[in-house]
């Protein structure tokens, strides 16, 4: 039994860390690096925010594509051909937001680090 409890114990350790490990292929840049990205037209810029915090304050050229709506929307709003640039407030939902696009088949995602509290 108290080997159950062990094995039982592993298994929920495992999955919280690979909850917060890097998504495989994702690539990370900073508010700097985006800086530059943002000239490129064949990038997509996707904003994961509420509607409100993009009301509120957003970048310009980036489309807002709410983290919940994201797996249902980004087959039809977003060309898997062109790499995907995603923002969020602080990095934590547009991390959530990478790893959807990956499994839904998008290879070229990356994810601003610190997200719209680095840009100000």
């Amino acid at each position: 039994m108290e080997y159950v409890n062990y094995l039982v114990t592993a298994i929920l350790i495992f999955f919280i860390i690979k909850r917060f490990l890097p998504t495989k292929g994702v690539n990370h840049i900073s508010k700097i690096e985006l800086k530059s990205e943002l000239k490129d037209k064949n990038k997509q810029f996707v904003d994961v925010r509420t509607p409100g915090e993009y009301k509120g304050n957003h970048i310009s050229g980036f489309k807002n594509i709410p983290l919940q709506q994201l797996a249902q929307k980004a087959e039809k709003e977003l060309s898997k051909e062109k790499e995907v640039i995603v923002i969020c407030q602080s990095g934590m939902r547009s991390g959530h937001a990478s790893k959807i696009l990956k499994k839904q088949g998008f290879s070229k995602v990356t994810n601003v680090k610190g997200g719209m509290s680095a840009w100000s």
